[in-house]
This record gives structure tokens, C-alpha cells and sequence, in this order.
């Protein structure tokens, strides 16, 4: 049995997903964050969502890994610990919403309110003064609610570390330290439970090869770029994204 069997899948839409992989390890290795989301733009096309997030999870610990020695001595350790308290504290939230909200119409919300303050901080705000435990702590709580109900946590985070004046070294490796835990505990969690086998570890490993390139060319890319460069890719990244993820819920793409 060859492995495009196991994704039920021709060569041309795997070599799509291969693609995608590619381009997310490449925005991943630059700022800090946003594999996941777009891993999910591509995969949404060819996989079902069941199959998606499984695979997505295994990349998410293997990206982490790889970034690791570009980032190692740039994370902010209390920074990432108190948005996890935030994190462990604000995840139950989000699936117990679940029950009452509707995922697809929040995610919407979320995104529209992404933009907009997106749009808003490319004017330059930001605010050193948000940059403490009660703040991280709250991000934190938003960031798991929204992670539980719309898989979205990620986007406040960044947008917190935005706003303040910490250098986009730091934004980059706290990020990148902060997915990686989260996804490890994830990790552990989904294969207990069923949901990660050992089924999708294998159809995962050739996408895992790609992950090391990708890295390297975005942290190249990271290297040259400046601080004002930087963040204003991060705020554009956040904008597409939203703009893709608010046309895929109203069924415009």
C-alpha cells in the first residue's frame, strides 16, 4: 500500500498539501506563529476537518522543535508560564461555550474584531504599560476561551505582544515557546483519547521532512527584516487570515 492510499489523495492534491506545509513552516519560522492557520486555508480544500487537526497538531510540536535553536535564548519565560495559567484557566471556558455558541458565528466575530485592531495598531499605538502579570494572565484566559470554542487563541496573543514595545525577537521566541507547550499537552491528551494514532503519525511523517527548510528560510528572512518590518507583516498576516476566515464561513470561498 503506497502513503498517498492512506490520505485518499492524487498526486496533485498532495503535492498542494506539501505546498501549503512549505509556505506555513516558512510564516512560522518568521513570525513566531500562524502555521496552524495556514496549514487549515489549505488543507480545508482537500481534507475533512476531521482528519485536519490531527495532523496539524503532530506538524505544530515538530515546527516547535525545529525553531527551537533559532529561538532558544529569545523567550520571555514569565511572559509564556503566566498566559498558560491564562491558557488552563480560560480552555474549559471555551468548550463549555461550545454548548450555547455557535463556533462558526463567534469565529466570525473574532475575526472582524482582529482586523480592526489590526488596522488600528499599524498606526504605531502601543503601550509598555500592558506588559504585566494581570495582563498576560488575561490574554491568556481569552486566548484558551477562544482556542476551545474557535481555535483561534493564538491571534490575541499576538496582537497582546503587538502592542507592546517588547522587541520582535522576543514576540517571536515567547510565541513559539508558548505553541509548543500547548501543543505538546494537546498532543498528549488527543492520543490517549483516539483522536492522534499511530495511523497519523505515519501519514504524517514525509509532511515533517519539510518543516526544517521552511524554518530556516522564514528565520532567514527574519534575521534581515527590522522591527518595524516585522510587525507589520505580523499585522497583515493577521488581516488576511481573518479576511480568508470570515469568506469561509459566509461560503465566499
Amino acid at each position: 500500500m503506497n502513503f498517498l492510499s492512506y490520505f485518499n489523495l492524487g498526486l496533485s492534491e498532495f503535492l498542494l498539501i506539501i505546498f501549503t506545509v512549505f509556505i506555513a513552516s516558512i510564516i512560522r519560522g518568521f513570525n513566531g506563529f500562524g502555521f496552524s492557520a495556514t496549514c487549515i486555508s489549505g488543507f480545508s480544500f482537500i481534507l475533512p476537518a476531521i482528519e485536519i487537526v490531527p495532523i496539524i497538531l503532530i506538524l505544530e510540536v515538530f515546527i516547535s522543535i525545529f525553531m527551537a535553536p533559532y529561538i532558544w535564548n529569545k523567550i520571555d519565560w514569565n511572559f509564556v508560564f503566566k498566559l498558560l495559567i491564562g491558557i488552563i484557566i480560560g480552555s474549559p471556558i471555551g468548550l463549555y461555550l461550545l454548548k450555547y455558541l455557535s463556533p462558526q458565528t463567534t469565529h466570525l466575530y473574532v475575526c472582524v474584531i482582529i482586523i480592526f485592531f489590526s488596522l488600528l495598531l499599524m498606526k504605531g499605538y502601543s503601550n509598555q504599560k500592558i506588559n504585566n502579570n494581570g495582563s498576560k494572565i488575561f490574554t491568556g484566559i481569552i486566548s484558551g476561551t477562544l482556542n476551545g470554542l474557535t481555535t483561534l487563541g493564538g491571534m490575541p496573543v499576538a496582537l497582546f505582544l503587538l502592542v507592546t514595545s517588547i522587541q520582535p525577537a522576543v514576540i517571536r521566541g515567547s510565541l513559539a515557546a508558548l505553541f509548543f507547550l500547548t501543543d505538546v499537552y494537546a498532543f498528549i491528551l488527543s492520543f490517549f483519547g483516539g483522536i492522534v494514532d499511530m495511523i497519523t503519525i505515519y501519514r504524517t511523517l514525509p509532511l515533517i521532512i519539510i518543516l526544517p527548510v521552511g524554518v530556516y528560510i522564514g528565520d532567514k528572512f527574519f534575521v534581515k527584516s527590522k522591527e518595524a518590518l516585522y510587525r507589520k507583516v505580523v499585522f497583515n498576516f493577521l488581516i488576511v487570515i481573518s479576511i480568508f476566515g470570515i469568506l469561509r464561513i459566509s461560503g465566499s470561498f
